[in-house]
């Protein structure tokens, strides 16, 4: 198992950054490095960061104005000529208004573009359901070719962003607008396609993606105190899933707990329910939003409101424990 080490404030006053913060600093990180790097942004430059890639390399920055077919119909061709694009625009209009330009100028082709889909779940809070997007999770990794990630801090996106400018594929990265906690360090591990246990338990396997992560360390903290022993996985890597970590945990403690901000029906919890389905069929329980849209309020409002927070996650885990028996190999 991969040592992870967790920030030493990650639960007494922790470190609040936005996640697109750290994609910010990871793209002219890796603007630094290769000079193939471009940007593309859809009047949104600020709002997801990327004006810090503007102001480095301004030759290398294309803005491209409220129009997100064409930001991804002109990346597809700036990938095809040798550049390695990144668009960013609010995950609600890419790929929520421009999937079918992903799908056949891009991931049809196997065009590397990098595709930055910012403000995505119910803690954009006070934008509404049409701003907080949900289904992307579903949209991006049905797709083939398509590598999906969500980053479960700032410091983790700014790793995530720099691993993606290198692996020549198209890819999907989702990112969150309000400050969350950062429980990562500048040490802990991130590589494409790899998942990572950040508290090790016996009694249920509480897997989580993206701004979710630190819900299930809250939850996990909280049932500790009552005598439930839980396994925290991290997964910032949708798509491809890794199988190997997810199955041992699961083989370990014999019941599963799925955490994401966005839709549980073709999400996050719809890939472990997959991969359960076929090779280890296990107790499942998704937490999500379930087959509705969000609503207009204050993000912690919101993340309350939804059953989001680890205390509320932390209820629904102590009752799935107390009415699930576990798997056993061989049932």
């Amino acid at each position: 198992m991969t040592h992870y080490p967790l920030a030493d404030n990650a639960f007494d006053k922790p470190t609040l950054e936005p996640i697109r913060a750290g994609f910010g600093r990871g793209l002219k990180l890796a603007g630094e490095k290769n000079e193939a790097i471009v940007a593309l942004c859809a009047d949104l430059t600020e709002s997801t960061q990327m004006h810090l890639f503007k102001e480095a390399f301004p030759k290398r920055f294309i803005e491209m104005g409220v129009a997100e077919q064409n930001l991804v119909t002109v990346a597809s061709g700036m990938a095809r000529a040798g550049k390695i694009p990144f668009t960013s625009s609010y995950a609600a209009f890419s790929p929520g208004r421009n999937w079918e330009q992903i799908r056949t100028t891009i991931t049809l082709n196997n065009q590397p573009v990098k595709i930055v889909g910012s403000h995505a779940g119910v803690s954009v809070g006070p934008d509404g359901a049409t701003h907080q997007m949900l289904e992307d999770i579903a949209l991006m990794r049905v797709l083939p070719n398509m590598v999906v990630v969500a980053p479960g801090d700032s410091l983790e996106a700014e790793r995530v962003t720099q691993a993606i400018a290198k692996n020549g594929k198209p890819s999907y990265i989702r990112l969150a607008r309000e400050k969350t906690p950062v429980f990562s360090t500048p040490d802990s591990p991130f590589k494409i396609g790899k998942a990572y246990v950040l508290w090790e338990g016996h009694d249920i396997s509480l897997l989580g993606t993206g701004t979710m992560t630190y819900q299930l360390l809250v939850a996990a903290k909280l049932l500790q105190q009552k005598g439930i022993n839980v396994e925290v996985v991290h997964v910032p890597t949708i798509k491809p899933l890794d199988d190997e970590t997810i199955l041992h945990s699961v083989r370990k403690t014999g019941r599963v707990v799925t955490a994401e901000e966005a839709q549980i029906k073709g999400g996050f919890g719809g890939a472990v329910a997959e991969l359960l389905g076929e090779k280890l069929p296990t107790p499942l329980l998704r937490i999500g939003m379930q087959d509705r849209f969000g609503e207009s309020g204050k993000p912690d409002e919101l993340l309350d409101h939804f059953g989001l927070t680890g205390e509320k996650i932390a209820q629904r885990v102590e009752a799935f424990i107390n009415d699930t028996p576990k798997y056993h190999q061989g049932f």
